[in-house]
């Protein structure tokens, strides 16, 4: 089984992987910048927001948006490079985190429900839809740690990393982007689900920062595949030519406050046997 291959290192907290129109795109939390790599391996920014978190999803069209959690808004990057609001996310709470297009120009948004850099108490938190028109509203909550997040291919099921629970939840989404019907997806025992992505078979790929590892689980539980790490997995995602290469965002994780040791943030890659889910 083939060993990760490292493609850029010398990084900080780096997170929100997205595979789009030929490159890897990836945040790197510490610097505050959203950056697209090359197949060479060559980084290039193309956005700066002093955000933590700050995730990223692409739009129809392929507009990308990101998370500025600090300003509890979505940003939307335009043709020329500017950044424009594309939504306000003030008063359905806080702790803003990862971010999901339906296709069909509606974005869902999770958040942690309490300031884990102040050291506060866990508090639940819940996932927000952003409709085309911008408009913003809550439509699952009791989450304890939501995270990474994930559309099935026929955009039927929205996925979210319970990251405190240990546990995948899924939720049939309904016409206009409510969400019903919650249930435990897969049980990951002492998984610690980060950031998430699903292949073309239907598992899910999750990235752990403690157990420093990605897994690929089926719905139920069942593991099928393991990726050992040297540092912990914040985020995978699944990209490349063929749609076969999994990419993972890792670095060294120290807790609060420290976090991430400067230039231990690292972006890998490793070939697997099922390619990228298409939606």
């Amino acid at each position: 089984m083939a060993e990760p291959r490292t493609l850029i290192t010398g990084r900080g907290l780096v997170e929100s992987p997205r595979w789009h129109d030929g490159r890897l795109y990836f945040a790197d939390w510490t610097a505050g910048e959203v950056i697209a790599l090359e197949p060479d391996g060559t980084p290039e920014v193309i956005a700066r927001v002093d955000s933590l978190p700050l995730c990223i999803a692409w739009l129809p069209g392929g507009r990308l948006l990101l998370v500025d959690s600090a300003r509890e808004r979505l940003l939307r990057r335009e043709a020329d490079g500017s950044l424009v609001t594309h939504a306000g996310l003030a008063g359905l709470g806080g702790g803003w985190n990862d971010v999901v297009a339906d296709g069909r120009g509606g974005v869902y948004v999770d958040r942690i429900g309490f300031d884990m850099l102040s050291g506060a108490e866990p508090a639940p938190g819940g996932v927000a839809y952003v409709g085309p028109d911008g408009s913003a509203r809550e439509v699952a909550t009791g989450l304890t740690f939501a995270n990474g997040m994930a559309l099935t291919a026929d955009g039927s099921t929205l996925i979210v990393a319970d990251s405190y629970a240990g546990r995948l939840m899924g939720y049939d989404v309904e016409p206009g982007g409510g969400l019903s019907g919650a249930r435990v997806w897969a049980d990951l025992g002492g998984g610690v689900p980060d950031g998430i992505c699903l292949d073309a078979e239907g598992a899910v790929w999750y990235a752990d920062v403690p157990n420093r590892r990605c897994v690929r689980v089926r719905e139920g539980g069942r593991v099928t595949r393991t990726v050992e790490l040297d540092r912990g997995g914040f985020a995978c995602e699944l990209g490349g030519a063929d749609g076969a290469t999994l990419f993972i965002t890792a670095a060294e994780w120290r807790g609060v406050p420290e976090m991430v040791p400067p230039g231990t943030g690292c972006v890998l890659s490793v070939p697997v046997d099922v390619p990228a889910a298409r939606r």
